[in-house]
C-alpha cells in the first residue's frame, strides 16, 4: 500500500512517498480502514521536527485526522461492517483505567494521538480500535469529516467541557484561520456569545466574519490588538480567551481578559515557554485552563453537530497524498484559512 513516512527529523524534505509497506491487520476490537481523506494538522509539523524528549519508531506515518470505509474487521467486532462510511476519533485510550471507565479518554494512562504516538493516516490502509469510530451519514464528504475530527473536539472539549463557556459571554480567538480557531469561533456563536478575532489579514478576518465572527482586529493594530480589545469593550476586557498560540501571544492574551477571566489553552505555535505576570494573576481572577483533545462524547456530540449543520469544518486546500510535501509546507506558510486535506 501507499504511505507517506519519514526516517528522521527535519523539513518537509524528509517526507517519503512509499508503496511497499504491508497492509495491516486488524486485531481484536479493531477494525481496518480504508482512507479516503486524511487532514493535517500542525502536529504533523511538531512530529516531523521533533522535539527533546520525543521517541519515535522509524518510519514513522505521520497524520492524526481520516475518514473512509471500513475495509475488514476483527474479532470481537459488533455493530459495525465492511463497506460502512466512517469518522475516526484520533484520541487512542486502553480502555480500562480509571480514567477512560469514568469517560475521560483523553486523560488515559496510555493516553495517544494517531500519528504522534503511533503510526497515522497518511496512507491507504490503517487499523484502530472500533471504539473510536462514529458513523458517516451520506451528505457528509470524507474530506469534511478529516478536516473536522481533532480540531472540532479539542475546541469543544476545551469551550464547553472545560472552558464551562455560557450565552452571553464575550470571546477573543487568537488567530482567524487554523483550524481550532475556526472551529471555536462557530461553537462560541452556537453557544450565543460575542466573538472577537484577531488575524494577520484581512482577508482572514472577513473569512472569520463569515463564519460569525462579531468583531474582527488586525494583529498589527496601532498600540497592539490587547489594547484594541480593551478599548472595543469599554476597558472591561473579555470573559474568555482562546489563544493557541503560546509564547507569542500569551501576556496579551491575559490582558486582554475581564476580572474573572479564563485563558484557554491547547497549544502553542509560536513557542511553549511563556512568561506572564503573576499581578494579572491574582489581580484580575484569571484562570488559565488547558486540555488536549477530548473524550470519545465529547467527539460524537461537536460531530453530530456536523452531520446536522449547526457547524461545518473549514477546508482550504485539498492534495493528493503524493502532494504530501506541498500540502506541509503550506501548512507551515501559514497563508491557508481552514484545514488542508489529503484526498486518496
Amino acid at each position: 500500500m501507499r504511505a507517506v513516512l519519514f526516517h528522521e527529523h527535519g523539513p518537509a524534505d524528509t517526507l517519503q512517498l512509499v508503496t511497499d509497506q504491508p497492509i495491516p491487520e486488524p486485531g481484536p476490537g479493531e477494525v481496518r480502514i480504508h482512507v479516503k481523506a486524511a487532514a493535517l494538522n500542525y502536529l504533523d509539523i511538531w512530529v516531523r521536527n521533533g522535539w527533546p524528549g520525543i521517541r519515535l519508531a522509524y518510519p514513522h506515518i505521520p497524520g492524526a485526522d481520516a475518514a473512509g470505509v471500513i475495509d475488514a474487521v476483527g474479532d470481537g467486532v459488533s455493530g459495525w461492517s465492511a463497506g460502512d462510511r466512517v469518522g475516526i476519533d484520533p484520541t487512542l485510550s486502553c480502555g480500562q483505567c480509571s480514567f477512560c471507565r469514568s469517560g475521560w479518554q483523553n486523560r488515559c494512562v496510555d493516553f495517544a494521538i494517531l500519528g504522534e504516538h503511533v503510526p497515522g493516516t497518511y496512507r491507504d490502509y490503517f487499523t484502530v480500535p472500533a471504539r473510536n469510530l462514529i458513523g458517516l451519514p451520506e451528505h457528509v464528504s470524507f474530506a469534511e469529516s478529516a478536516a473536522a475530527s481533532l480540531v472540532f473536539v479539542t475546541a469543544w472539549h476545551s469551550l464547553i467541557t472545560r472552558g464551562g463557556l455560557r450565552p452571553g459571554e464575550t470571546v477573543l480567538v487568537v488567530g482567524a484561520g487554523g483550524g481550532v480557531n475556526t472551529a471555536s469561533i462557530q461553537i462560541a456563536k452556537l453557544v450565543g456569545c460575542t466573538v472577537y478575532v484577531v488575524g494577520s489579514t484581512e482577508d482572514k478576518l472577513a473569512q472569520a466574519r463569515e463564519l460569525g465572527a462579531d468583531v474582527t482586529i488586525l494583529r498589527d493594530a496601532d498600540g497592539g490588538w490587547s489594547r484594541a480589545v480593551y478599548q472595543l469593550t469599554a476597558k472591561r476586557g473579555v470573559d474568555v480567551v482562546v489563544d493557541n498560540v503560546g509564547e507569542a501571544t500569551f501576556a496579551h492574551s491575559l490582558r486582554a481578559l475581564a476580572r474573572g477571566g479564563r485563558l484557554l489553552t491547547v497549544g502553542n505555535t509560536s513557542g511553549p515557554q511563556v512568561a506572564l505576570d503573576n499581578r494579572f494573576m491574582f489581580g484580575k481572577h484569571l484562570s488559565i485552563i488547558g486540555s488536549m483533545m477530548g473524550p470519545h462524547q465529547d467527539y460524537v456530540t461537536v460531530m453530530n453537530l456536523l452531520f446536522k449543520d449547526r457547524l461545518r469544518a473549514v477546508i482550504g486546500a485539498r492534495y493528493p497524498l503524493e502532494a504530501a510535501q506541498d500540502a506541509q509546507r503550506a501548512l507551515e506558510s501559514g497563508q491557508h484559512f481552514g484545514k488542508i486535506v489529503l484526498e486518496l
